[in-house]
């Protein structure tokens, strides 16, 4: 009897045991689940506002930076008054469809390899559950500009194209793809893509860096774990102006190569761009046309996409953790 009993008690304890180690582990990759498609809704969310609220400045800014026409925010100014004058209010949005084809998946796939090479490199440098140190910080966001690019790259190909040419050669976003392959060939869908990986290393880099640096400053200094909406504007603003600053004369060549096909140029490598841009329209003229509206485009884009995100990514742990405690 007191064996039998033993044993039912020993039996008892092990039934016990196994469901609750198993039902624990899909419960953590249900919830890794949930953080990388919460990170992929609220990057796509803040990519697309951000865009939105600045595409006619990067219509803009585009036009001057494949020509060779010199840049004063008076200039820019007359360029958006023509065009709302010749081509209507919408006009100045021409393009955006084909940004938020690109701006979609790029900010959604941006913001959440950010956060999982966050964590990767807390895991690898010993910093789990705490703020990555300046260099693994810099390299999170490089990384995740990088595998962003890299997977959305023709989408940036066809917006530039949609940008500087009038509504009677593109129809839409779908007919830029089929003409760009029949007369130009498949490759030209990645011309300019070496530009745009060496510009967005330093640019998402230094982006993501300042951001989360300013936001940990912010919580040392204040004794608040979490900045206010306004703040977080602020230093999504200090990322953007720094980024930008820094990628900005690659922005310009990755422009020209992308629209080459349809500004009557031949770019065949950086260097050669480069030197073309510098010949004909001078080094700072040319290399930093536009950057002036990118001071005031950038910033804006960049505090709203950091915002957004954050924000998103708060409301939508309440709105969870709200329906885990009413179940």
């Amino acid at each position: 009897m007191g064996n039998g009993v033993r044993e039912g008690q020993v039996d008892f304890k092990g039934q016990d045991v196994e469901p609750t180690a198993s039902a624990h582990l899909p419960a953590e990759g249900i919830q890794e689940q949930k953080k990388v498609l919460n990170s992929l809704m609220s990057g796509a969310l803040a990519g697309a506002v951000a865009k939105t609220a600045v595409a006619p400045l990067d219509r803009t800014k585009i036009m001057f930076q494949v020509s060779s026409k010199r840049f004063s925010a008076k200039e820019a100014y007359r360029l958006i008054y023509r065009t709302y004058l010749n081509e209507g209010f919408w006009s100045l949005w021409r393009g955006n469809s084909a940004t938020m084809v690109r701006v979609i998946p790029y900010a959604a796939i941006q913001f959440c390899a950010h956060e999982e090479y966050k964590q990767l490199l807390g895991s690898y440098y010993g910093f789990q559950g705490k703020a990555l140190t300046p260099f693994p910080r810099f390299i999170a966001g490089s990384l995740a500009g990088t595998t962003a690019a890299m997977l959305t790259y023709p989408l940036d190909m066809v917006r530039a194209r949609m940008a500087v040419t009038p509504k009677e050669m593109y129809s839409n976003i779908v007919h830029v793809f089929i003409r760009i392959s029949r007369e130009e060939g498949l490759k030209t869908l990645y011309r300019g893509f070496t530009p745009t990986i060496l510009g967005v290393i330093p640019y998402a880099g230094l982006s993501f860096f300042t951001y989360e640096t300013l936001k940990k400053l912010h919580a040392d200094h204040s004794g608040k774990s979490q900045p206010s909406p306004p703040e977080r504007l602020l230093f999504g603003a200090c990322a953007g102006l720094i980024g930008q600053s820094a990628s900005y004369p690659l922005d310009v060549v990755r422009r020209r190569m992308q629209t080459a096909g349809v500004m009557g140029h031949t770019y065949s490598s950086i260097l050669l761009t480069m030197q073309e841009i510098i010949r004909e329209e001078g080094l700072i003229r040319g290399l930093y046309k536009g950057l002036s509206m990118n001071w005031v485009k950038g910033p804006i884009a960049v505090g709203i996409s950091f915002t957004t995100f954050d924000l998103t990514q708060i409301l939508l742990r309440k709105l969870q953790h709200s329906a885990n405690v009413e179940r």
